[in-house]
């Protein structure tokens, strides 16, 4: 894999410079020892997958990994405002953009770990018909949950197809925006939405709801899950390892296990 030999050559680059201070945090973080601590912010979408990765990783490296799970939004936000976090994985490139420009990421360590899908559901106790997406229009549909579409990457996609095949203006007063896509999960489950839009590994979370219908990889938007370390991070090194560990087989398999499209350089979701 292209993005995996890309991390491997950067950490064995760092390590070649560890004399120079990198392992103790060169970057002006030094004087922020989390004892060890790795701090791994990531989309909420991942958590269940990452909650696996972390334990294994823990059993095996012996360094702590603590998962700040989130809105990709709402964790560009903490870390533009000075959250002491080591590795960033967001739901879009928006996010990951946003604190790349404000000159936070270590060059050199960007990669694009997974893809995902987005797809409509509705809660097991739903009694109407869901089955394409011009059924949103119909007067039984009253409420359509989805991510904040001017900031949570999921609602941001949805946004975007539903504008894509012309249906936004339709169903726009019909739109119920939430925080995250566990939250769309919760709406849609309780019945105060008749709809919603999440990834196709939410799916796979909830036993309250199921899928209605699947947007076609090919109409859909191309949703990809990057990742970076941070300038401030404790340890470049054990950033650096656990991205790589990210990218390693076991890591992959949990992936793919939870719904997710393993990317390497011979895809092209």
């Amino acid at each position: 894999m292209a993005n995996r030999l890309a991390t491997t050559a950067y950490l064995a680059a760092a390590l070649a410079c560890t004399p120079f201070g990198l392992e103790t945090g060169e970057r002006g973080t030094s004087n922020r020892d989390r004892g060890g601590e790795l701090l791994v912010s990531a989309a909420i979408s991942l958590s269940g997958a990452l909650e696996k990765i972390a334990g294994n990783y823990e059993r095996t490296s012996g360094t702590r990994t603590v998962l700040n799970v989130a809105g990709s939004d709402t964790l560009a936000t903490q870390i533009v405002e000075g959250a002491p976090v080591d590795l960033f994985l967001s739901a879009d490139d928006a996010q990951l953009d946003r604190v790349e420009a404000r000159g936070l990421l270590v060059g050199g360590t960007r990669v694009d770990l997974l893809a995902n899908q987005l797809v409509a559901i509705v809660s097991t106790a739903w009694r109407g018909t869901v089955v394409e997406p011009c059924d949103l229009k119909s007067a039984s549909i009253r409420h359509i949950a989805i991510g904040d579409p001017n900031g949570v990457p999921a609602g941001v996609y949805a946004k975007a197809y539903l504008d894509s095949i012309g249906l936004w203006e339709s169903v726009a007063d019909k739109i119920v925006p939430t925080r995250d896509v566990s939250a769309v999960l919760a709406v849609v489950e309780a019945g105060n939405a008749d709809v919603g839009f999440v990834y196709r590994t939410d799916v796979l979370l909830s036993a309250g709801v199921h899928l209605a219908f699947e947007i076609p990889l090919d109409e859909g938007p191309n949703i990809r899950y990057p990742a970076a370390v941070l300038t401030e991070a404790s340890s470049l090194i054990a950033a650096l390892r656990f991205l790589e560990y990210l990218q390693s087989p076991n890591a992959q398999s949990i992936f793919e296990q939870a719904g997710f499209v393993v990317l390497d350089s011979s895809e092209d979701f």
